[in-house]
């Protein structure tokens, strides 16, 4: 690894730290603080205009689009400094990691106009229409089907798994419009409004009674002839690019969240005794040795991007970062309903007040089924290694594209 902050960067950090200091609410800083559910609600409502006026929001954006166009570096202090401070970074996740830079990537110079500034002023929110019922890890299988009706697209077809699409304002969905080209090749990336007749939302209802996953159902739905991203049949790649972007972490902060998490577990098993049961010991320091992992591979990935050296291999780092990760959140999280033991099986969340949960943010407990923290982290981890790219998928992606191995046989 070569990573050295340079002095400006350093004085970047003090402007941002200054920053927040200023503008988050009193006491914020201070050990113990708490803000009760309305305080927490008026602070999420003023909080992206807030980010907005500070030029925070994707700040790495080009200026053009109302970015700062801030260097690598810069962007790295950034996110440093307000995960020091636990503030939240962005306004939509949907819209500022995933869509928003596959259209500086790919969109036109109308698309970019058109919808960049709305993503910075945090104005849209986005959800991502990729996954089908029997389109999965076999992607390129999808059936939403999308035919040109004059200056429309007219979409009919069902996505699922598709977070946030009950409060979502665009839905960035691949659809097949070709269906005599080879499956990989038909496919078009459209971004076609959520609030319009032909598109149905329903919920999907979760173990702990919450329903963040929705399926979202495409009658007639009509989308802009304009709204193609990177050209009519060329959404393979385009998907591809946003998949990459949702499979990146922040180098230097992605594995904070599960060091503090294992902490708190660290500290449950102290608690109750479990901390002298040598398997539980060797699992303990098992977690901690690959959190430890996961620092110096992000590391190693923010070198490579900041040398160029393509020895290190970028496109294997961020494979085989998001196996190591996703799986070794699983396996914590079992270690550790495993050290809580039969109280585990007790709900003890408090659905009267947000907490937080490391690395999603703050949620209430469910009143039908309160889930403490470590248990909503159980459930959510057993999807972990599912979004983003199966682990079985990255697998092959290592094995065939970086490894050199031969293809997988397929059954047809």
């Amino acid at each position: 690894m070569d990573l050295t902050y340079p002095a400006d960067a350093e004085e970047f950090r003090a402007e941002v730290r200054s920053w927040l200091e200023e503008n988050l609410p009193a006491g914020w800083f201070d050990e113990g603080f708490e803000m009760t559910l309305e305080e927490r609600k008026a602070f999420n409502r003023g909080w992206t205009a807030k980010l907005h006026e500070g030029n925070w929001l994707c700040a790495s954006w080009p200026t053009e689009y109302g970015g700062r166009g801030l260097p690598t570096m810069h962007a790295v202090v950034l996110a440093e400094e307000f995960h020091r401070s636990g503030a939240p970074m962005r306004a939509d996740f949907f819209g500022d990691t995933l869509v928003g830079p596959t259209i500086l990537q790919w969109g036109t110079e109308d698309q970019k106009q058109e919808f960049i500034p709305k993503i910075l002023r945090g104005e849209i929110s986005w959800c991502q229409g990729f996954s089908e019922p029997d389109a999965g890890s076999d992607l390129a299988g999808l059936k939403t089907r999308a035919e040109l009706d004059g200056d429309e697209w007219v979409l009919n077809g069902q996505k699922i798994w598709t977070t946030q699409a009950g409060f979502a304002d665009y839905i960035f969905v691949l659809a097949r419009t070709d269906p005599d080209a080879p499956k990989h090749k038909g496919i078009s990336y459209l971004l076609c409004p959520m609030k319009q007749p032909g598109i149905e939302v329903r919920p999907i209802k979760q173990i702990d009674a919450s329903a963040e996953f929705y399926e979202v159902f495409f009658t007639d739905a009509r989308c802009p002839k304009d709204n193609v991203l990177g050209g009519v049949n060329g959404g393979w790649k385009v998907a591809m690019a946003t998949l990459g972007f949702e499979r990146g972490t922040s180098a230097t902060t992605g594995y904070r969240r599960f060091e503090k998490e294992l902490e708190g577990i660290v500290e449950m098993a102290k608690a109750n005794g479990t901390a002298e049961d040598p398997k539980v010991r060797q699992g303990l320091a098992h977690a901690w040795s690959m959190v430890q992992i996961m620092k110096v591979n992000g590391l190693r990935s923010l070198s490579s991007v900041l040398t160029g050296n393509k020895d290190l291999g970028v496109a294997a780092l961020g494979a085989t970062n998001k196996m190591f990760w996703s799986e070794y959140h699983r396996d914590v999280m079992e270690l550790a309903m495993d050290i809580a033991g039969m109280g585990g099986q007790i709900l003890t969340g408090n659905a009267a007040a947000e907490e937080a949960v490391p690395g999603y943010g703050a949620r209430r407990a469910n009143e039908d089924y309160p889930a403490s923290i470590l248990q909503s982290a159980f459930f959510f981890s057993r999807s972990e290694t599912i979004w983003g790219g199966t682990a079985q998928i990255q697998r092959n992606i290592v094995g065939e594209r970086v490894l050199g191995l031969p293809k997988e046989p397929r059954p047809d």
